[in-house]
């Protein structure tokens, strides 16, 4: 029997909307934290013991329908031999910062046997996950250009933008190269088996929809029209404006945040089933509130052809677990 989360995806008639979190595993989760004690972010996503564990963790608490692989979108960027690091309480550190052509050509591509490691944690995750859906992920050009140009998070794009209008040639070199890295990473995860995969642009939402058509639109697609073979799904935070032209990526799924009502964003990309979107910080409400919000993203949701349940970004560290739990129970019961 196909899965829910697959069913969902492709648009077809479910017995209940099937539900994941962004970021469900992770720091809300007290067997993380103990699990993940003294060892280095990176470090732990190289290891697949401790991938195919992390990974299970919020599967086994809180019965989702879907798994997204633990690891984090400089993963193939630091397998590709760019020196950088993430920093607790800072994130990815660039040791040197992307700015010119010479920096781009030094970037060499990603092969295969670069990331066996990932091929490994999912072997291993297929064999415990039953009925039970398996994402794998991996950042969009962009976002991952930003984090190169910048050398580190940035909150207003500044340097990743003066290059993108100042020069475009060394831009486009740049994001061919990153597309090129981020398809392999992806390729590698659906020929080891997950039964689709998420592209994360964490910061387009940076950009005009002009601008994201002009300098981003081109390698998201190149990225996603690469792929074949599951289901692909494209999210962005701040993206509201953006929703119809992330869809042109080839995007099979468009994920939505918080920010846009599911059937407002339904009318935006028609055709498309969606992915979200409660506000993560309603998890920190009563149950009530948490559930009354829940039950209104089901029903914006229903306007789209498919649904499935998800935040409008990640879980939060300070997140209780067992309202998490809760919240599975509420959309599997509706």
């Amino acid at each position: 029997m196909t899965k829910l989360l697959l069913r969902a995806a492709r648009g077809e008639s479910v017995p209940h909307t099937p539900v994941w979190f962004m970021r469900q595993a992770g720091r809300s989760l007290p067997e993380y934290r103990e699990l993940r004690a003294g060892i280095g972010m990176l470090e732990s996503c190289r290891r697949p013991d401790l991938v195919c564990e992390i990974t299970l963790q919020p599967v086994r608490r809180h019965k989702v329908d879907a798994a997204i692989l633990y690891s984090d979108i400089v993963v193939p960027l630091q397998a590709a031999g760019i020196d950088l690091d993430i920093v607790a309480g800072t994130g990815p550190v660039v040791a040197a910062p992307v700015r010119t052509m010479a920096d781009v050509t030094a970037i060499r591509p990603l092969e295969a046997g670069d990331v066996t490691f990932v091929a490994e944690a999912i072997r291993l995750l297929l064999a415990e996950l039953g009925s039970t859906a398996l994402i794998g992920f991996a950042g969009a050009p962009f976002t991952l250009a930003s984090y190169l140009i910048e050398g580190g998070p940035s909150r207003h794009h500044a340097l990743t933008k003066a290059l993108m209008y100042g020069a475009p040639d060394v831009w486009h070199a740049l994001c061919e190269r990153l597309a090129d890295i981020t398809r392999t990473f992806l390729q590698v995860q659906i020929d080891a088996g997950v039964d689709a995969i998420q592209l994360f642009d964490s910061w387009a939402g940076a950009l005009s929809e002009a601008d994201y058509r002009r300098f981003v639109l081109p390698h998201s697609r190149a990225v996603l029209s690469g792929l074949s073979g599951c289901p692909r799904i494209h999210f962005g935070v701040g993206t509201s404006e953006l929703l119809p032209a992330m869809a042109e990526a080839d995007a099979d799924v468009v994920g939505v945040d918080w920010r846009t009502p599911l059937d407002v964003a339904a009318s935006r990309v028609p055709g498309r089933p969606l992915q979200g979107n409660l506000d993560p910080c309603v998890l920190l409400a009563p149950w009530e509130v948490v559930a009354a919000e829940a039950r209104r993203v089901l029903a914006e949701g229903s306007k789209a052809p498919g649904h499935i349940f998800n935040l409008g970004h990640g879980v939060l560290p300070e997140t209780d677990p067992d309202v998490l739990t809760r919240l599975v129970e509420l959309i599997h019961s509706t």
